[in-house]
């Protein structure tokens, strides 16, 4: 094997250990990736907001509807419901579908692990 070859498997071997790509997710998953994507803006706690607002509850709750937290004039402006096909488009690219809301999160790119994250947000209704 050359070195190059090498160096290649070594890096494609760290890429898989740290996760990048974490296709076939289990909905067990969304809270992990949860706490990896989205706990440093959103909390899960009802009436928490932090930088983003609370994600309690967010499954079918109109975008930009809790009294207590300030959104973005792109934010307010999109009256969706946040179903499961509206939170998916919006976790994948968040500028594409809000242009100009502020939240900085590039977007979740892997369909297993958007289903997860969703899967998993879906347990907050209670």
């Amino acid at each position: 094997m050359s070195g190059l070859t090498k160096a290649l498997a070594i890096l494609a071997a760290a890429f898989v250990a740290l996760g990048a790509g974490t296709s076939g997710a289990s909905a067990a998953d969304g809270g992990d990736i949860f706490n990896e994507h989205c706990a440093v803006c959103h909390s899960t706690d009802p009436g928490t907001n932090k930088l983003g607002p609370s994600l309690a509850g967010v499954l079918d709750r109109k975008s930009a509807s809790l009294d207590d937290y300030s959104y973005s004039p792109a934010m307010a402006k999109l009256n969706v419901t946040w179903d499961k096909a509206t939170l998916d488009k919006y976790i994948a690219d968040p500028q594409g579908m809000v242009p100009g809301t502020k939240m900085i999160f590039p977007g979740l790119r892997d369909d297993a692990d958007r289903k997860a994250l969703i899967d998993y947000l879906a347990t907050l209704q209670g």
